[in-house]
């Protein structure tokens, strides 16, 4: 594909750039290079803020680019400080190994783990974690001006919202090394990454340099450049953060946010936040989601939501959720108009069947009746039919959509 970068910008993944003509001069020529993205395993799922990332790796794979994810085994124990008012929950190591391999396994959704030119997943706990601290500061933090550092965005907000601790500002150092040590072992010489990463990335691009270069100010041989490329955040119309639901985040596992709950999300976002999602979750020809959009919004808006809950949960959870979606128009409603319900979330966990559920939830007056409706195939969750008196509602999702008929919905939601 020529003029690949320009392919980019105009599918919306190209934000911020170090050297924009260096990049653009690589990626629209025959060259093939290693890139690199990371990710923290914070929590055992990703959401939607890694969408567009993940999305601009995929591009550059096709294009024939070789990929690396860092899985941050090792950051995650420190915790970013980019965008928080305050320090990040320590979470146990435990936990992050645990989440490590969660978030390998939902990444492989997203880009090619196998075949040609598959991307090679690492976890920065194997290179950071062989460092003592003394050894890594006298070669890493040396580098590192922290006035300068105070001054990025990264840390500026922090620092006027009550301060960070030491541990957070090691943050940036650790990132920073993953560049130096992938482009010395992998020749990789690109990081792309969010936006809101930026001050992340570029200490990376300026540690390299600086740590490809003799003590006598030399350049190492055969060293390479390295490069820095950012994706926007994922934002509304209104300027504010894709990806909340009444109920939370909107996660990529299942057994977090459901399928058809991610579906109807997608529906139900601003028809001028159509045309930019169809462009950055799909492979349709620009002028055709332009086209689109211009002819018909609502069938615009339906290929949409479809087509990144299929590429997030795959074609069959992608149907089921468009079935229950028609099935509730069928009824005369929309998924704003569908009641919905709060329910303790501490009744489930302990184990509760789908008959004593729908009673104590008031969707249905008495068991006797839940029985009968199960009997006959006229009870749906999530657009599956319920068929077993006995199953256990799942303790592991934020929200559920019960079904009675064509008409009649209840969405509950676990507090």
């Amino acid at each position: 594909m020529e003029n690949f970068f320009e392919y980019l910008k105009e599918r919306g993944y190209v934000y911020q750039s170090t050297h924009e003509n260096e990049i653009r001069n690589i990626l629209n020529s025959d060259k093939k290079i290693t890139f690199y993205l990371g990710i923290d395993p914070t929590a055992d799922s990703l959401h939607i803020g890694h969408f567009v990332s993940l999305m601009m790796f995929r591009h550059l794979q096709k294009r024939g680019h070789h990929g690396i994810l860092v899985v941050g085994g090792a950051t995650a124990l420190v915790g970013d400080p980019t965008g928080k008012s305050d320090m990040r929950k320590m979470i146990t190591p435990e936990t992050v190994a645990h989440n490590v391999q969660e978030v390998k396994n939902l990444a492989a959704r997203f880009i090619k783990t196998d075949g040609d030119n598959p991307a090679v997943i690492l976890d920065n706990s194997e290179w950071i974690n062989s460092f003592n601290y003394v050894d890594f500061m006298r070669l890493v933090g040396v580098h590192f001006n922290v006035n300068k550092m105070l001054a990025s965005e990264a840390y500026s907000s922090r620092m006027a919202s009550g301060g960070l601790t030491f541990l957070e500002m090691g943050y940036m150092l650790m990132q920073a090394y993953d560049f130096v040590h992938l482009n010395r072992a992998r020749e990789c010489i690109l990081q792309i990454g969010g936006s809101d990463q930026w001050g992340n990335i570029v200490a990376g691009t300026e540690l390299s340099r600086k740590m490809n270069f003799h003590a006598e100010g030399k350049a190492t041989a055969d060293a390479p450049d390295t490069f820095g490329l950012t994706c926007p955040l994922l934002m509304t119309k209104e300027g504010k953060k894709m990806g909340k639901t009444e109920s939370g985040t909107l996660w990529v596992a299942r057994d977090k946010t459901t399928s058809y709950t991610f579906y109807q999300y997608f529906y139900n976002t601003a028809d001028e936040d159509t045309e930019k999602l169809l462009l950055m979750f799909t492979d349709i020809p620009t002028d055709e989601i332009k086209q689109m959009c211009q002819n018909d919004i609502i069938a615009a808006k339906k290929c949409m939501a479809y087509e990144i809950t299929k590429l997030v949960h795959g074609t069959e959870e992608a149907d089921k959720a468009v079935a229950a979606s028609q099935a509730l128009f069928a009824g005369g409603a929309n998924s704003n108009d569908v009641p919905s319900a709060e329910f303790d979330k501490s009744k489930i966990t302990a184990g509760m069947n789908i008959v004593d559920f729908v009673v104590e939830t008031g969707f249905l007056p008495s068991k006797g009746e839940a029985r009968r409706l199960i009997a006959g195939n006229g009870l749906s969750i999530d657009g599956e039919k319920v068929s077993d008196v006995t199953m256990i509602i799942p303790s592991d999702k934020d929200s559920i959509l019960l079904q009675k008929g064509k008409k009649n919905f209840l969405k509950v939601i676990f507090k």
